[in-house]
């Protein structure tokens, strides 16, 4: 029988490394968006962690002509673990969870926040420009933290994580969702808040913008979303899935969160994900919950495409729905829970979950590949 030599033992480095073990098994990934790319098809996508890390990471796709030989999805399926990233950019001081592209052309920034409350942004031509000089880490050009708040007797509180972004389509102002319950106006070429939008009862999970009517949207573990006025920081409507009545209500739970949220191109229609495994989907012109979309699950990522809804959450499937609320696919994906869809012009997919798996689908729901980013 062999016998083990433990004259060298260390029993910190053993129990760090079971600890980092862990903590590799169990990462997440919050947060996954496409790069800006010239060309038709996505080639990079970035991922926010929750171990805090920013990553851009290759897509290395199956190439047109396996595709168009109509192989089978197990022969061109790409899987790459432990996937070394192109670029890692400044890690925030706990989970990593969303991400944002405000600007175009040389003036686009990805932007990024976190449980430390705080937005980070890097340009992405600095970005490009690291990545073709081989460099492996870079600095955020931009920093933004939220205000911190004071409680019973002037105490100072915790600084509010941010949960989610948005912006208005000239990329001069970001929303974010904070933990605080408050939404903020960030003006970002002063990096200060311009307005704080007050009413929800509990934290922000995620906000949307609707510039046509200057507004903005946003969802709370209260079980309401608030529609606020840019202009005057007032909400102007409270829409409650609960107690819509023109929807059936949800029999799971009495008041469901809202987790996550989506709005059509047209800013017409809004979708979001409750906690009662269901969606609904609100008619904004009217403020009407128009049809309840039964998931298998409490859905964590919502999005549109084209005239469907694409829902995801804690279910290792990927579902698309008509507005009518009828189930027209399902594929499963890598992840067994899933926090984020990002749906690229030409109909490609990636989703982000737990395990740390980013998993790359085609407009037909083909894995195209699949990677972890531990």
């Amino acid at each position: 029988m062999a016998m083990a030599d433990i004259r060298n033992w260390n029993e910190d480095e053993y129990r760090a490394s079971i600890v980092a073990e862990g903590a590799s098994t169990t990462s997440t990934v919050f947060a996954v968006d496409f790069a800006p790319t010239r060309s038709l098809a996505p080639d990079r996508v970035t991922t926010a962690s929750s171990d805090g890390s920013v990553a851009i990471y290759p897509i290395d796709m199956p190439s047109q002509s396996l595709l168009s030989h109509g192989l089978e999805e197990k022969e061109f399926c790409r899987c790459q673990w432990n996937a070394k990233p192109l670029l890692r950019l400044s890690p925030h001081d706990g989970p990593a969870y969303n991400l944002l592209t405000v600007g175009k052309g040389e003036n686009a920034l990805l932007l990024s926040c976190g449980d430390d409350g705080c937005i980070q942004g890097w340009l992405w031509q600095e970005i490009d420009g690291a990545i073709s000089k081989g460099r492996d880490h870079l600095r955020a050009n931009l920093e933004l933290r939220n205000p911190q708040q004071r409680g019973p007797q002037s105490a100072l509180l915790p600084v509010p994580e941010t949960n989610a972004l948005a912006s208005d389509p000239e990329g001069k102002h970001i929303f974010s969702a904070a933990g605080d319950g408050c939404a903020y106006t960030w003006d970002l070429e002063t990096g200060k808040v311009a307005m704080v939008f007050r009413g929800h009862c509990d934290y922000l999970h995620c906000i949307v913008s609707r510039p046509t009517t200057n507004q903005i949207i946003t969802g709370s573990e209260d079980g309401t979303c608030k529609v606020w006025d840019c202009r005057s920081g007032f909400c102007v409507a409270t829409l409650d899935s609960w107690n819509a009545t023109k929807s059936a209500k949800m029999a799971v739970q009495k008041r469901p969160w809202v987790s996550c949220m989506a709005l059509d191109p047209s800013e017409n229609w809004l979708v979001c994900g409750n906690g009662g495994n269901c969606g609904t989907l609100w008619n904004l012109p009217v403020l009407e919950a128009a049809t309840r979309i039964v998931t298998l699950a409490a859905p964590q990522a919502v999005a549109f495409t084209k005239d469907q809804i694409v829902v995801a959450g804690a279910w290792p499937r990927v579902s698309r729905f008509s507005f009518g609320g009828t189930l027209l696919s399902q594929v499963t994906c890598a992840p067994y829970s899933t926090f984020s869809i990002s749906v690229h012009p030409s109909g490609i997919t990636a989703v982000g979950g737990y395990g740390g798996i980013v998993d790359i689908l085609s407009e037909f729901g083909s894995h195209l590949t699949t990677f972890s980013c531990k």
